[in-house]
């Protein structure tokens, strides 16, 4: 069969590769000049399943409001006309409920161990190297009602099986030796030893070299003007280098996937939350981070990418815009200058911004649409990569009329119904 995927981010490039792995002839097509220049081009560099869970959760109103006081707060909610943008926020907060967030973190962890186990598999397979380090990620807790807090989390990765160990401030220190020069700031930890860091855009490029050499071309540079349909089918999809067509098509384009589906009438709740990173080349290792350390207080990651550090985290609330704000970048200074000093060299740091693509209750849509040969992939939000594998393999086993390997009640657009 051939297969069009639009988006070659970690997830296009993921679903080209096991549709091609599957036998089919795959076409990617993207604005880019390469893959993986957006989204997935300085993400946090965490692949997480342990720490899948949606931003929805009990609670969240109330340290929203509390954020507004904060200097470094994690979230920015800028007040412009944009009526999805407080669609999508309204909905959001009909799912911060106790019943409402078990359900969704038990469908986001469901997909995140089943792509764990893809990514293990792929790797295996291909051989492929993204400055990989399989340390774990700790998430600290700089007071002890976070430490309390955590109990909630620990009985959903109980039930799926997760391996996870809850430290003293002795314990954090011991995964994380720098850390032994700020120890009075910690309280505990949460630490998913499964878990791993690596440089996404390096993985994707790789793997979209891979996908290259077993037959996926790569369209770069083309930019997608719009989709067409012809009753129940999508026909065509129109680009500034001409129309192109497929027997089934895959809309892989993270934020960008409303915008091109509303001219089907295809209502997808995805919204931007703009994120920021900064890449700091690391100055003293000793001083450095050895794998992830995810700041519960203000919502940053610090990651070890081979001799650099990845600073990620932040969220914005305005739209499609990239400006760079000289106050998000103070919050990633500040977080891993108070809990790494020394460990890099931030007058030196690369500052960057992308948008992640949050669906309000969580988990992203995957699967099939009222066309019959139009399929989703997107609404990863901050999981693109730790889900991208397995993503992939449920559309490929899709398209292919093979029922995938895990359960998707809940995955998919069906439930906005």
């Amino acid at each position: 069969m051939k297969v069009l995927v639009l988006g070659s981010g970690v997830i296009g490039v993921s679903t080209a590769h096991y549709l091609a792995h599957a036998g089919h002839e795959v076409t990617v097509v993207d604005r880019q000049a390469e893959p993986a220049l957006e989204t997935s081009f300085a993400n946090a560099g965490e692949v997480s399943p342990g720490y899948s869970a949606p931003w929805a959760a009990p609670g969240l109103p109330l340290k929203a409001i509390k954020w507004l006081f904060m200097r470094h707060r994690p979230l920015v909610i800028w007040p412009i006309l944009d009526p999805a943008m407080w669609v999508w926020g309204l909905r959001l907060l009909s799912n911060c409920t106790e019943a409402r967030y078990d359900v969704n973190k038990n469908r986001m962890l469901r997909l995140a161990e089943y792509s764990r186990a893809c990514l293990e598999a792929l790797r295996a397979d291909t051989g492929i190297r993204y400055d990989e380090r399989m340390r774990g990620t700790l998430q600290l807790f700089r007071t002890q009602s976070q430490v309390d807090g955590a109990a909630a989390d620990i009985a959903i990765l109980e039930h799926f099986g997760v391996r996870y160990e809850l430290l003293d401030r002795a314990g954090c220190v011991r995964c994380e030796p720098a850390l032994a020069r700020v120890q009075q700031k910690i309280a505990g930890g949460l630490r998913l030893p499964g878990d791993e860091t690596g440089d996404c855009f390096k993985f994707t490029q790789g793997l979209a070299r891979i996908a290259a050499q077993a037959g996926v071309t790569f369209r770069q540079g083309v930019r997608i003007q719009s989709v067409r349909a012809e009753g129940d089918r999508i026909a065509d999809v129109e680009t500034d280098a001409g129309r192109l067509t497929a027997d089934a098509y895959v809309v892989a384009l993270g934020s960008h996937s409303p915008l091109m589906l509303r001219s089907l009438r295809i209502a997808v709740p995805v919204y931007p939350v703009k994120g920021y990173s900064l890449t700091i080349p690391i100055e003293d290792a000793a001083k450095a981070p050895e794998s992830t350390v995810m700041d519960e207080t203000y919502k940053v990651a610090v990651t070890r990418l081979g001799d650099r550090i990845r600073v990620g985290g932040t969220a914005e609330l305005m739209g499609y815009s990239l400006k760079l704000r000289d106050a998000r970048r103070d919050t990633l200074d500040h977080v891993v200058n108070d809990l790494f000093p020394g460990g890099g060299d931030s007058s030196r740091a690369t500052f960057w911004t992308g948008l992640r693509p949050m669906t309000p209750d969580g988990p992203p849509i995957i699967g099939p649409t009222r066309y019959s040969n139009l399929y989703l992939n997107t609404g990863h939000g901050t999981l693109g990569w730790t889900m991208a594998a397995g993503s992939g393999r449920v559309l490929a086993d899709l398209i292919s009329k093979r029922r995938p390997e895990i359960d998707l009640d809940g995955l998919t657009l069906a439930r906005y119904d």
